[in-house]
């Protein structure tokens, strides 16, 4: 699901990663995901499984992937 923000030309999306359990892993998915270029905020939820990224543009699903896997954790896709 992606929809536009507050911030003008960006978008929003909600993704689903399992495996969080904690604030650690809150932080270690959102440090690999803010390195994406175009991020501009990150916002995992261990308890949901979700994580909420605003970008400048729409990411590739598979570039998040990769850094959700970086970060130890499996991406389920989005919310």
């Amino acid at each position: 699901m992606t929809a536009q923000t507050d911030i003008p030309g960006s978008v929003t999306a909600v993704y689903k990663v399992t495996g969080m359990s904690c604030g650690h892993c809150e932080g270690s998915v959102s440090a690999e995901i803010s390195g994406l270029p175009g991020v501009s905020s990150v916002q995992a939820v261990a308890a949901s499984g979700e994580v909420t990224v605003v970008s400048a543009a729409p990411l590739d699903d598979e570039a998040v992937r990769a850094a959700v896997d970086e970060a130890g954790f499996e991406l389920a896709g989005r919310a």
